[in-house]
């Protein structure tokens, strides 16, 4: 009975636990030791160079808010210089076009005086002629520098003609002039009167030696005009004195 109780206890359920655990050499302990020792020492110093490495190139970031802060800096000196270009180009718009302008407008006022020279020698050759009696038309009523122009704008024309009354000129002529303009549109020729003073169709005129006429008159842009007819009457007479036509220059 008592050697089946000692193989019980030693064999049995109630035997003590037994671990069984491989042998290792001291050396591959040792050996394990060193490369999780190294490892450990690599990792560290790879950090240790990331963060000196980083550090050095100023990326850390205390360099990069002050880079941050530069860079904004910088760019708000930008816009106000960008500010100031705009303004300084809006000026030399606006100054370009007033010189534009008055550009345009001195060569309005040479084409004026151009014209107004070349009518003012134009008058002082008539002037000579008229007073040296030769080249007159005699007695009544004649048509000198009858002229037809085109406008400034679209659809504008000028025109302008020299009246005068020759002979003994007892007494002053009293009339009227009647202008028509012969011009093509839509395809056909049409002769449209032009109107004249307040409701009527003509233009009063009354002078002794000799009475300038300037007038202007503006139709459709299609409308292509030709010539441009004028009629003298006296008051009181039906039949008109004499008839000229000016063509429109090319």
């Amino acid at each position: 009975m008592v050697i089946i109780k000692s193989l019980k206890r030693k064999f049995g359920i109630s035997a003590p636990r037994v671990a069984v655990r491989p042998h290792f050499p001291w050396y591959l302990r040792w050996l394990a030791i060193a490369v999780v020792a190294g490892l450990a020492l690599a990792l560290g110093l790879s950090w240790g160079i990331y963060d000196a490495g980083r550090k050095f190139a100023n990326f850390d970031m205390n360099g990069v808010t002050q880079e941050l802060d530069r860079l904004s800096k910088s760019n708000m000196q930008l816009q106000q210089d960008n500010e100031a270009l705009r303004i300084g180009a809006i000026g030399l718009e606006r100054r370009a076009q007033m010189e534009l302008a008055a550009r345009d407008d001195l060569v309005k006022q040479v084409k004026t005086l151009g014209d107004e020279n070349i009518r003012l020698k134009e008058d002082l050759a008539f002037f000579q002629s008229f007073m040296s009696g030769s080249g007159m038309a005699g007695n009544g009523i004649s048509v000198y520098h009858f002229k037809l122009g085109r406008g400034q704008s679209p659809g504008e024309y000028r025109y302008s003609l020299l009246l005068v009354q020759g002979g003994q000129r007892t007494k002053d002529f009293q009339g009227s002039l009647e202008f028509t303009v012969n011009l093509r549109q839509n395809g056909g020729k049409v002769a449209m009167p032009l109107p004249g003073e307040g409701s009527s169709k003509t233009f009063n005129v009354s002078f002794k030696f000799y009475q300038r006429v300037e007038k202007s008159f503006r139709l459709q842009p299609d409308a292509v005009v030709e010539s441009l007819q004028v009629r003298v009457f006296e008051n009181g007479v039906a039949q008109s004195k004499l008839t000229q036509v000016v063509n429109l220059p090319s």
